[in-house]
């Protein structure tokens, strides 16, 4: 199996991706080494954590548009579960707004919500959105806290009537983090199935009932270097398990460094074996030229 799409690709326009943009590197530059690569149809996705990063995304969505016209070629944003306590302390004025968000001082349990509406889909452009789970939400770093937390944010996503895609489910960064920068052991990098069965039945469910694809995120999830070689077994398995439930799939590389990389090559004979095919991935439809007619 050849895959042939990324719908997950930072820009030097994202948040975290400040060094590229200094560098001078240029959106056109990741879509062309993404074309070297066989990748046909593939989307931007900068972050939006609170509406602090909707001026990366304007910026993002101005060099888009001075791009050459290309069908398979989308604008999509990766929308980071956030609180509702935080978006209406930022509103307010209260706190000041921060890239990341307000990651300390929320209320445990606090209401969920994205920093992006069906108003900044059509003032941005944005044609597909990524829901992502970044961090816990005001919880004290326990494991079964932190497995019931993501499991939470996740349904939510899943359920979200603006996302698309639920990204990189059961990713972990941060807390617990060895000297070496690697994770061994908590929340569940050491072992998958500390995640109960009953937490991914659900969120099948979630994903099918409303039609949202779950990502196969290549560089962050199926082969971070920063885990185990186990975890990867691990969650081939789970992806398999999703994939037996009806779920379906989007790729992507999650890419954030000045060179386009997908790690796609490792990942082909891994999704081959639990009976995925890249022509049954989701995708978006060609985009049509503004003004042109048949």
């Amino acid at each position: 199996m050849k895959l042939t799409s990324d719908w997950h690709i930072h820009t030097p326009h994202s948040c975290d991706c400040g060094l590229g943009l200094k560098a001078g590197v240029q959106m056109s530059t990741l879509v062309e080494q993404a074309g070297r690569k066989g990748i046909s149809d593939l989307g931007i996705t900068d972050h939006v954590h609170t509406g602090y990063n909707l001026d990366d995304i304007f910026r993002a969505k101005k060099e888009f548009d001075t791009l050459p016209f290309a069908p398979r070629f989308h604008f999509g944003v990766e929308a980071s579960c956030v609180s509702q306590w935080e978006l209406a302390e930022i509103e307010s004025g209260n706190q000041l707004a921060k890239t990341s968000g307000l990651r300390e001082g929320g209320p445990p349990g606090a209401p969920l919500a994205i920093a992006i509406t069906e108003e900044d889909l059509r003032e941005y452009g944005i044609e597909y959105v990524i829901g992502s789970v970044h961090w816990p939400m005001y919880i004290p770093f326990e494991r079964e806290a932190i497995i019931a937390d993501y499991h939470r944010q996740n349904l939510f996503l899943a359920q979200h009537p603006l996302v698309d895609i639920v990204g990189h489910p059961w990713f972990w960064e941060g807390h617990w983090r060895d000297e070496d920068g690697k994770y061994r052991n908590e929340p569940w990098i050491d072992d998958f199935g500390k995640i109960p069965l009953s937490l991914h039945d659900e969120f099948a469910a979630a994903l099918t009932e409303n039609d949202t694809a779950v990502e196969i995120n290549s560089l962050t999830c199926l082969f971070n270097h920063r885990y185990p070689d186990e975890f990867t077994v691990q969650y081939v398995d789970y992806l398999a398990y999703l994939h037996e439930r009806g779920v379906k799939f989007a790729i992507g590389s999650d890419t954030h460094g000045p060179e386009y990389n997908n790690g796609y090559a490792a990942a082909e004979p891994l999704l081959e074996s639990i009976g995925l095919s890249d022509d049954a991935l989701w995708r978006l439809p060609a985009r049509e030229e503004v003004g042109k007619t048949e």
